[in-house]
C-alpha cells in the first residue's frame, strides 16, 4: 500500500499536474483523477469505440463547447443525449443565449418578464417562437431516424459551436431515445405530418455496439442516455472495457442514475476486468476539469 499523497499545489500548476497529484489522494478527488486517466486511455486506444451519455441541463450550464470540442477532436464516437440538450443547443445556435440569473429570484416575476428559470440560469421564452419558425420552415422527408434528422438539422445551422452541426460534419451519430420529451420534439410534432422512425436508431446503436472491437462508456448523469447505451451493450457479444460515470446520485434508492457501474457486470454490460470508476460530483465541476486535463 502507498501513502496517501498530502498534496501541495505548486504555483501556476496546470490542471494536468493537479490531476496527477490527485490520483494518489482519496475519495472523489482520487476518483475524478482516475476518470481523467481512464478517459485518456480510451481516447488513445484505437480499437475503442467511445459511447458518451449526456443527461442533465448541461447546455444551459455552459458545457456546450466542451461536448462540441470533444466531438470535433474524436473523443466521442457515439453521443446519446436528452432532447433538452438538443433543444438548448438549437436555442444557442439561433442566437438565444442562456443568461446568468439568480436561483432565489421570484419565479412569479420571471414569468411576467418572459423568462424560464433553470436553477440559476435564465432563458427567454421567446426562443420557442423562434424555434417554431425555424423548424416549420424546414423541408424534410418522413421516415428519417432521429439521428438522421439531427444530422439534417445540424447541416442547416450556421453556428460552428453547435453540437449538432459539429456531429453532422464529423459524422458522429447522436441518438436521442426520448426525443418527444423536449421542445424540439414538440415543434416536430406540429410540423405537418412528419414521421420519425426511432426503431432505426435503436437498431443502429445496437449495430455500433455489436461491431465495436472494444467499447468504452462515459456517462454524465445517467437516466435514459445511460440505459440506452447499457442495453445496447447487453444485447451484443461485447461489453464495456472502460467505464466512467459522473453523477450526483447514490445507489441505495435503486435508481439507474446512481447505480454503480459494477452492477452492470451482472447484466453483461460491463466487463469483469473493465477499468471503471464512478465519481460523485456535479458534472459542471467535473467536465471542465476533465477537459482541461485532456486539452
Amino acid at each position: 500500500m502507498k501513502n496517501v499523497n498530502q498534496i501541495r499545489i505548486p504555483k501556476e500548476a496546470s490542471i494536468k499536474r493537479i490531476i496527477n497529484l490527485m490520483k494518489d489522494t482519496g475519495f472523489n478527488g482520487k476518483r475524478l483523477a482516475k476518470a481523467c486517466l481512464i478517459y485518456e486511455e480510451m481516447i488513445k486506444d484505437s480499437e475503442c469505440r467511445k459511447f458518451f451519455g449526456l443527461a442533465g441541463a448541461m447546455i444551459p450550464a455552459g458545457m456546450r463547447r466542451i461536448i462540441r470540442d470533444w466531438i470535433n477532436k474524436g473523443y466521442i464516437d457515439v453521443l446519446v443525449t436528452t432532447g433538452a440538450n438538443l433543444t438548448h443547443d438549437l436555442a444557442e445556435a439561433l442566437g438565444y443565449h442562456h443568461l446568468q440569473g439568480d436561483s432565489q429570484a421570484s419565479d412569479k416575476e420571471l414569468r411576467k418578464k418572459g423568462f424560464n428559470r433553470i436553477y440559476d440560469v435564465y432563458m427567454h421564452n421567446e426562443v420557442y417562437g423562434a424555434m417554431e419558425d425555424f423548424v416549420q420552415g424546414l423541408e424534410f422527408s418522413s421516415g428519417m431516424s432521429v439521428k438522421e434528422f439531427i444530422w439534417f438539422l445540424g447541416k442547416k445551422l450556421k453556428d460552428d459551436n453547435s453540437i449538432m452541426r459539429t456531429a453532422a460534419k464529423k459524422k458522429v451519430p447522436i441518438f436521442c431515445p426520448a426525443f418527444t420529451d423536449c421542445g424540439l420534439g414538440i415543434q416536430l410534432a406540429l410540423n405537418k405530418e412528419i414521421r420519425i422512425n426511432q426503431f432505426k436508431d435503436l437498431k443502429e446503436i445496437i449495430d455500433l455496439a455489436w461491431t465495436a472491437k472494444k467499447a468504452g462508456i462515459i456517462i454524465i448523469g445517467g437516466g435514459v442516455p445511460k440505459n440506452h447505451i447499457m442495453q445496447a451493450l447487453q444485447f451484443t457479444p461485447k461489453n464495456a472495457s472502460y467505464a466512467v460515470q459522473i453523477t450526483t446520485d447514490t445507489p441505495s434508492p435503486g435508481g439507474l442514475s446512481g447505480a454503480e457501474l459494477r452492477e452492470g457486470i451482472s447484466w453483461g454490460k460491463i466487463n469483469q476486468k473493465a477499468k471503471r470508476v464512478e465519481v460523485l460530483c456535479d458534472a459542471t465541476i467535473a467536465l471542465p476539469i476533465m477537459a482541461g486535463y485532456l486539452a
